[in-house]
């Protein structure tokens, strides 16, 4: 019976500690081996030795083993020891480098191996603090590491992944790489002229350096443990990333993918709830984020179900800011579509390089436009955009270069400056054709119909007496006809005329319906907007998009060709892409407006995990008035032509930014001020007001365009 008990318990500890098992087993193995060697070493070794005593020769043996020259001790003259002493020695020396020195090195290093596994797998704990926790892994994901770079400080982030670790580190490896490289570059062109003294310190002071320390670990984000394992209660930042459907599999399962997550995703939601409890634990840092990826309705609102019931049950202790990834870029593809060079001006606002979104703490809500104008009186290195009233309080929001500039006092007075602005401006006719669809067209749409209540003829009836006249937006949709039945044949925007082809390769045709319709709106601005499918399998990603955009180039080339009106400056065409490695290839096809989707998620979350008062302003800010809003009420940004603008002949002469930001904000009506954050010159430059507003002419054309922070 005991022996049994003793067998059962040898097998259970083999079973859960088989490391430890071989460990002792080869301890035991070395000392029997030791003890019978030493017997044998001593009945042969010559007298002399006999008299050092059986744990002399125990020393002798180990001594052998570990350095076979040591047998001298044992055999000092080979010609006078018997052959069997030194046969017995050689042996003992040979079984002991196996059993001993191999097995403890083979031990050893393959216990190295498992602690290298075991960090990499996440089994054991990080201990880490005020870091970013990035939950799964998108398109989307390498580009908020990527943006970290351009933080002002050291940055900590870990990555939880499932599978394909090294995959990940690839990525991001190549993506910060590039980044450096393309940073590199620009700097050196700015010091092309300088000697070489001065350029090498330039260098080194304004050089791009990489700051990210960054561990990227395999795990179940579903775990509480793999979760603990990470310091998630001591992060600073949670980002919970949706799965991509875009990837290598085959278009079988592809199509089951895109069918389940059609439908919600559960899977955040479980995420969710785990990251949730955590940070909302006793242990768990104060005032964590968590900023979780969602893509359609009901996730979204069981993510604010979540909300809820943390704040009702006295558990939100974190703040959960959900951002809706379709509406968000669908709100972005149309405000591009709109006023194309926008796309400069956000890729600059959402980055932590340039111009970006600042906040502090404001002590009311109310006489925003008083706090203004004694803002723009007292300082000139930031601009103050707006007000709002948020979930966790009031703040001011600027834009600037850096936080700092926000309190920084100004310098040398400014001279007043008027100018007269046409009060009864009313944007135009924005003309538009889509080819191709994603999966955001109905947020696509909404959006437009959000800026068609705000600027739709009915309203210019009220603000500015005009006759009404045609409708604000006119649009033509080219797409196959399987995607327009799913649209409905887009029957709810009467704005909206389709043309149906039977695919992409109905080249005849897509060439007819633009050239129709650029023919129709002579002398008029047309956007173009090339839409890039997203439910297809990765291999395909951007094909349709690089198609259109052929034909496209090829359309206005031949219309030049052939004597017609040159269609640059009034036909923009705007590029989505998926894939980030696409854009230089598509940028190089003379295209200014490439826009990568995914990017200005990435950038957004990056910002809101960093400052999470920016989600109520982003979402204002992307966000036109309903239609039957009763005053215009949430603030955009615009581009409006400089010659409509101002009033005829009244185009301000040479200036400063701060002159023109103040002689603007103080012509525009009480009810809608208006704050010019930069302009766009005749060459399609953008140039955003950063640094010392003070400093810099600016000498505006009738053909420039302002940018502006409005409500309308």
């Amino acid at each position: 019976m005991k022996r049994r008990r003793i067998r059962e318990l040898i097998s259970v500890f083999i079973a859960k500690k088989p490391g430890h098992a071989i460990l002792l087993s080869i301890l035991f193995f070395n000392i029997f081996f030791w003890g019978v060697s030493a017997l044998v070493i001593s009945h042969l070794a010559p007298d002399s030795l006999k008299n050092h005593g059986f744990w002399a020769s125990v020393f002798y043996t180990i001594s052998m083993i570990l350095d076979a020259g040591c047998i001298q001790f044992v055999v000092e003259d080979l010609g006078k020891a018997g052959g069997i002493l030194v046969i017995s020695c050689l042996l003992i020396v040979l079984i002991g480098m196996i059993s001993f020195t191999g097995a403890v090195i083979g031990y050893v290093t393959n216990s190295i191996s498992n602690f290298i596994d075991g960090a990499n797998s996440g089994i054991r704990k990080l201990d880490v603090s005020r870091h970013t926790v990035i939950l799964n892994w998108n398109s989307r994901a390498s580009e908020i590491v990527n943006d970290m770079l351009y933080s002002e400080k050291k940055e900590k982030i870990v990555v939880l992944v499932s599978e394909h670790t090294d995959v990940v580190e690839k990525e991001i490896h190549n993506r910060i790489a590039d980044t450096l490289a393309r940073e590199g570059r620009l700097l050196i062109e700015e010091c092309e002229y300088k000697g070489f003294l001065k350029r090498w310190v330039y260098l080194h002071r304004n050089r791009l350096r990489n700051n990210l320390t960054i561990v990227v670990r395999q795990g179940d984000t579903y775990s509480q443990k793999q979760l603990n394992d990470i310091s998630l209660e001591k992060a600073k930042t949670i980002i919970i990333l949706g799965k991509d459907i875009a990837n290598s599999m085959c278009k079988f399962d592809y199509k089951e993918r895109i069918e389940r997550f059609e439908k919600g995703n559960a899977d955040t939601i479980k995420t969710l709830i785990q990251v949730a409890d955590i940070a909302s634990g006793i242990d768990s840092a104060e005032h964590q984020r968590i900023v979780v990826e969602v893509e359609d309705d009901w996730t979204l609102s069981l993510v604010e179900k979540i909300i809820k019931y943390k704040r009702q049950n006295g558990k939100g202790k974190c703040n959960i800011v959900p951002v809706s990834v379709n509406r968000v870029l669908g709100q972005i593809l149309a405000q591009f579509s709109i006023m194309p060079e926008l796309n400069t001006v956000y890729s600059d606002l959402l980055s932590n390089k340039g111009a970006e979104f600042f906040y502090r703490e404001s002590n009311s809500e109310e006489d925003e436009e008083k706090k203004q104008k004694e803002y723009l009186e007292q300082h000139h290195f930031a601009i103050p955009v707006t007000t709002m009233k948020t979930e966790n309080g009031v703040f001011d929001y600027f834009i600037a270069e850096h936080e700092k500039d926000i309190v920084r006092e100004k310098g040398e007075t400014i001279s007043p400056m008027k100018v007269s602005l046409n009060q009864q401006f009313w944007l135009e006719q924005r003309n538009i054709i889509i080819l191709g669809h994603n999966s955001k067209l109905t947020e696509l749409m909404d959006a437009f119909n959000k800026f068609r209540g705000e600027w739709n003829y009915d309203k210019q009836k009220k603000y500015n007496k005009e006759k009404s006249g045609e409708d604000i937006l006119n649009i033509l949709v080219i797409d196959d006809k399987k995607s327009l039945d799913k649209m409905n044949n887009y029957q709810d925007y009467p704005y909206v005329r389709c043309a149906n082809v039977e695919d992409i390769y109905d080249r005849e045709e897509i060439d007819k319906e633009i050239n129709r319709f650029i023919d129709q709106n002579k002398g008029k601005d047309v956007s173009i907007l090339i839409l890039s499918d997203d439910e297809v399998v990765a291999e395909d990603l951007d094909s349709n998009a690089f198609t259109y955009l052929v034909y496209v180039q090829d359309i206005l080339h031949s219309r030049e060709m052939e004597g017609s009106q040159s269609e640059k400056g009034r036909i923009d065409i705007i590029v989505e892409t998926l894939n980030p490695k696409n854009y230089d290839v598509i940028h190089s096809y003379s295209v200014n407006n490439v826009i990568i989707s995914n990017r200005y998620i990435s950038k957004m979350i990056t910002q809101i995990g960093e400052k999470d008062a920016l989600f109520e302003l982003y979402s204002d800010l992307l966000t036109y008035d309903e239609e039957n809003a009763n005053a215009f009420e949430s603030k955009e940004l615009y581009v409006k032509k400089v010659g409509r603008f101002f009033e005829k002949g009244s185009i301000p002469g040479k200036c400063s930014p701060a002159e023109l930001m103040r002689a603007v904000f103080e012509a525009s009506p009480d009810t809608m001020k208006a704050i010019v954050i930069g302009y766009v010159n005749g060459e399609g430059k953008t140039v955003l007001f950063t640094g010392d507003q003070t400093k810099g002419e600016i000498q505006l054309k009738e053909k420039d365009k302002l940018i502006l922070f409005s409500c309308h």
